[in-house]
C-alpha cells in the first residue's frame, strides 16, 4: 500500500475517498442511535492532566503501513480503549475513515457507550455530514486538516466547518504540518480549541518528529494548546517535544503495535 502513496496527489486521494465513503452511506446518521452524551471538553482535560497528556489512538490500519500487526488478529476495540484509559490516556482518538484506515463510525459509537473520556473523531472531514454524524454518535472533538481546505478539497471553508462543529457542541483540533499552515492558524481570528502539528507529511507520508520542534522554535504559539502528532514512540521523544513547547501528544502506531499496551502507555505517561 505504501507504494500507492507518492506525490502531491495524496491529499486529493484521501479527500476523494471521504466523499466516496459519504456516498456509500458510512456517515448516514439514520443508521446510528443518538447518544445522550454531554460533550467532554478535551482542552480542559489536557490542561488538568497531572502527567503527560496523551491522546492515544484506536486504529487498525494506516496509509503508509497498511494493516497494523495487532489488527491482523481478532481485535477487541472496547477492551483496547479501556486499557488505554486505565493506563493514563487523557483522551482517545478513534479512526472512522473506512478507506486506508479500516475505521468506522460504529467503532466510535461502540467505544462511546463504554467510556467517559474525551473522544476525538479521527477522519478526513470534507463535509458537514460527517460532523453531524460525529455529534450523534457521541464524539467530543473533530479533526480538521488545514491542507485539505487550502487545497479546496472540502465542501466549505475550515472556518465554516469549525463554526458548525462548535454549534453542535464539538471541540475542534485543527491540524497543520508546514510553516505556512502554522502561521495561518495561529494568526487566525478563528478560536480553535487545539492545534495539532503533524510530524507526518501527508503528501509524502514521511515522518520527521523534529517538525514540531522546528515550528515551535520559529513561531510563538501564544495561548494555543499544541498537540504533537505522529512518530512518537519513546519518553525521550516526549521530553524533546515538551521542551519544544508541545502541550499534548497524539500517539497511535507505537502503542497499538506494542505487545503490552498498558505498559507502553504508562512508560509515556510518566515521561516527565
Amino acid at each position: 500500500m505504501s507504494k500507492f502513496f507518492r506525490g502531491n496527489a495524496n491529499l486529493k486521494i484521501l479527500a476523494d475517498k471521504s466523499f466516496k465513503s459519504i456516498e456509500e452511506g458510512a456517515y448516514d446518521i439514520d443508521k446510528y442511535d443518538e447518544r445522550s452524551h454531554e460533550g467532554i471538553n478535551i482542552r480542559k482535560s489536557i490542561l488538568r492532566c497531572p502527567n503527560v497528556p496523551l491522546i492515544t489512538e484506536v486504529k487498525l490500519s494506516s496509509p503508509s503501513k497498511g494493516r497494523l500487526n495487532r489488527a491482523e488478529k481478532d481485535i477487541d476495540i472496547v477492551s483496547i480503549a479501556c486499557t488505554m484509559i486505565n493506563a493514563g490516556s487523557t483522551a482517545l482518538s478513534v479512526l472512522t475513515q473506512p478507506y486506508f484506515f479500516s475505521g468506522s463510525i460504529q467503532h466510535l459509537a461502540t467505544v462511546r457507550d463504554k467510556v467517559q473520556t474525551p473522544i476525538l473523531m479521527k477522519d478526513i472531514i470534507v463535509s458537514d455530514v460527517q460532523i453531524q454524524c460525529a455529534r450523534k454518535v457521541g464524539a467530543d472533538c473533530i479533526l480538521l486538516i488545514q491542507s485539505i481546505f487550502d487545497g479546496n478539497l472540502a465542501e466549505g471553508s475550515i472556518e465554516k466547518f469549525s463554526d458548525f462543529a462548535k454549534k453542535k457542541g464539538l471541540s475542534v483540533l485543527v491540524e497543520v504540518h508546514s510553516e505556512d499552515e502554522f502561521k495561518e492558524v495561529i494568526g487566525s481570528r478563528q478560536k480553535y480549541d487545539l492545534i495539532g502539528i503533524n510530524n507526518r507529511d501527508l503528501n509524502t507520508f514521511e515522518t520527521d518528529i523534529k517538525t514540531t520542534e522546528r515550528l515551535l522554535s520559529k513561531y510563538d504559539k501564544g495561548k494555543h494548546i499544541v498537540v504533537s502528532e505522529s512518530g512518537i514512540s519513546s519518553p525521550k521523544e516526549i521530553k524533546l517535544l515538551k521542551r519544544a513547547g508541545a502541550d499534548a501528544f497524539l500517539v497511535g502506531t507505537s502503542i497499538i503495535e506494542s505487545p503490552n499496551i498498558d505498559s507502553k502507555i504508562r512508560e509515556l505517561y510518566y515521561a516527565f
